[in-house]
């Protein structure tokens, strides 16, 4: 499972610092990690607008106009599973780190002692919540659990997601959207990536879903899709 985490504090070498941290944790352990860096809880929030896509949050406290409490209080309106760890100098904000259900509350300095367990309590706490997908749709923003997925299907410049409920379609490319997507799918075709948990039957020019929707597989990548499913099991 990649990883995604933000480093958001107002001073540089603190970012770096803890940028540093995160990635010997990282190599320790093999975890694949992306880390993006913000210099203030407003670029952070700008950069969420768009792309929702965080497991792990590690927020200064006070870095200005709003604060990393403000920035937690916003992102936990429609996200409840990221995890939310405040580094920071000041003891007076613990209080504050329930109201956000913060995962710790480090105080700076922090070395690797502090920090790896909680990244590693954080990532336990990733792998038993379902991870989930945002789309954003003419009618609102969506958050899709992964596990309620079939498939999904390109359409000219939209994709269409197809769960267990209902489907959904947004305005965005199938490779942009796979982005979000974690190893348990699997792209047969240029127009289709499937959930494997929901694949029926696989032959060498199609797969059955569980819905008894039938969806095209590429040439010749038959014994890649049937490995796929085996290691999936």
């Amino acid at each position: 499972m990649k990883l995604k985490l933000a480093i958001c504090d107002d001073e540089a070498k603190q970012r770096e610092y803890v940028l540093g941290l995160v990635n010997t944790w990282a190599k320790l352990g093999r975890h694949l990690v992306e880390v993006k860096e913000f210099q203030d809880a407003e670029s952070f929030l700008f950069h969420y607008d768009a792309e929702k896509d965080f497991d792990i949050l590690l927020l200064d406290v006070e870095m200005g106009k709003l604060s990393g409490i403000d920035l937690a209080k916003e992102v936990r309106k429609e996200n409840a599973t990221v995890q939310i760890v405040f580094i920071t100098g000041y003891y007076e904000y613990f209080s504050d780190g329930f109201d956000v259900s913060a995962l710790h509350y480090l105080i700076k300095p922090v070395d690797e002692r502090k920090l790896y367990p909680v990244l590693d309590k954080a990532v336990g706490n990733l792998s038993y919540r379902q991870r989930s997908v945002f789309l954003s749709t003419a009618e609102a923003d969506i958050k899709i659990s992964l596990a309620d997925i079939l498939y999904v299907e390109a359409e000219k410049v939209y994709v269409k997601v197809h769960t267990v409920s209902e489907v959904y379609r947004s305005r965005i490319s199938l490779t942009k959207f796979m982005e979000q997507l974690d190893d348990t799918f699997y792209q047969v075709h240029r127009s289709f990536v499937v959930g494997l948990k929901y694949v029926k039957k696989v032959s060498r020019t199609d797969v059955t879903m569980q819905n008894g929707d039938v969806l095209p597989i590429r040439r010749g990548i038959y014994d890649e899709v049937h490995a796929a499913l085996i290691h999936h099991l």
